[in-house]
């Protein structure tokens, strides 16, 4: 769901003039789209976007965080070398669907991280098949195991996969997570499995 608040409430009044990330299911947020008004394009390459990277994750107020999950858009542009060159990442999660013309980004992305020394932790396979809501058939409508091949060709796992499923499209429309809203359905099973994944490969956090 998006959300558009004025900078005068995103701006917390303190010596360090940090920015207050949005909070909602013990989830904190921020995003650029919070910045600038909804329908405003965000057009930005190279040195602009570096700022832009910058901004989010040091004039933030982040308080006491378990993981930092950055969001990045696909294939290999400005926005993941900058961060991958000038951030110190703990793994990269390569998300890709079953069909081809989406796997050939998601083979770039995965070598691009391993050039530059990133960790790949795996890949998930989003939307790998629909389920009727009414007879509960399902149809994989991208096709079948593409991100499996490919994980194979990579030498990676799959951490998991993510069903094309109404309640997911419908709970994300009101801004409330499947795994809040259904936590005993499949779907929300299905991400709780990819985050125990993810979070089995990372490396332990300090002490």
């Amino acid at each position: 769901m998006n959300v558009y608040m004025g900078h005068e409430n995103l701006w917390k009044n303190n010596l360090d003039n940090l920015m207050r990330p949005l909070l909602n299911y013990g989830i904190a947020c921020m995003s650029m789209g919070f910045l600038v008004e909804e329908t405003a394009p965000v057009v930005w390459r190279g040195l602009l976007v570096m700022s832009a990277v910058e901004k989010l994750l040091r004039q933030v107020d982040w308080g006491q965080l378990d993981y930092l999950v950055v969001d990045m858009p696909p294939g290999t542009g400005d926005v993941q070398l900058s961060i991958s060159q000038n951030i110190p990442i703990s793994g990269a999660v390569i998300v890709s669907t079953p069909q081809d013309i989406a796997l050939m980004d998601a083979h770039k992305g995965a070598e691009m991280f391993r050039k530059v020394h990133v960790p790949v932790l795996g890949l998930i396979q989003n939307m790998s098949v629909f389920q009727c809501p009414k007879c509960k058939y399902k149809t994989p409508l991208f096709g079948t195991d593409g991100a499996r091949k490919l994980a194979r060709t990579l030498n990676l796992d799959v951490l998991g996969d993510i069903p094309l499923h109404l309640s997911i499209r419908e709970a994300s429309d009101i801004g409330q997570p499947v795994v809040f809203s259904q936590p005993e359905s499949d779907e929300a099973k299905a991400y709780l499995r990819v985050a125990v994944e993810v979070v089995r490969r990372l490396p332990p956090p300090p002490e």
